[in-house]
């Protein structure tokens, strides 16, 4: 991913953090013969065992009837992309504006790329544990958490038929956050101004997390 160094995100709580409020990512990999495929999946970011160069895992499952998992290989590169919000600025929200009018429109986002080795398991009792945890994870700030075990556990059985494991053993974190931090104090203020004003959902949202940034 291209990062200006402006853009660059290095803190992991905070890495962690937008990848937990994401919870799912877009996993790309390429067959083969070249094709590229993608499929977004809900994770779980496993950061119990990490060194240098291991940055934890991404546990997830994949429909069987889907192709994709079909052309995954024990070398498998893959990219999982991890999306925040993102917001259209307008140039109307820059000094130069009214000055020499040398200001173009751009696009304001965060985003966060994991890559390496893709594991792909049939392993009915890790179908089990995958499901289990991903349900507990974004059960757990419910009112009235539901979990696995409330289910018929017939109907489970049939259901893990249906599914593959997807891990994603991570070798390189990359995060981007393009808030305005190019810009001036003042700018970055009005943009702020403009995209919580804004109706389009989503850009509320990257106002909010531009305030963070803020002196």
């Amino acid at each position: 991913m291209y990062i200006p160094h402006k853009f660059v995100v290095t803190e992991w709580d905070e890495i962690t953090r937008f990848a937990h409020s994401a919870r799912a990512a877009d996993v790309v990999t390429v067959s083969p013969d070249g094709t590229p495929s993608s499929t977004l999946m809900p994770f779980v970011w496993d950061q119990s065992q990490m060194s240098d160069t291991y940055f934890g895992k991404l546990v997830m499952h994949m429909a069987r009837a889907n192709p994709q998992w079909k052309s995954v290989t024990s070398n498998t590169k893959a990219l999982a992309i991890v999306r925040g919000q993102q917001a259209y600025v307008s140039p109307t929200n820059y000094a130069r504006k009214l000055e020499d009018h040398k200001v173009v429109p751009t696009w304001n986002y965060q985003s966060l790329h994991l890559t390496g080795t893709l594991e792909v398991s049939e392993d009915r009792e890790l179908l089990r544990t995958i499901v289990t945890d991903l349900t507990a994870f974004h059960e757990k700030d419910r009112a009235a958490s539901w979990h696995v075990s409330q289910a018929d556990q017939d109907y489970i059985e049939l259901e893990l038929k249906g599914i593959v494991a997807v891990i994603l053993h991570i070798t390189s974190v990359e995060a981007k956050y393009k808030l305005s931090q190019n810009k001036s104090e003042a700018d970055q203020r009005r943009v702020i101004k403009d995209l919580e004003n804004s109706a389009i959902p989503g850009e509320a949202h990257i106002a909010s997390e531009m305030r963070k940034l803020q002196p």
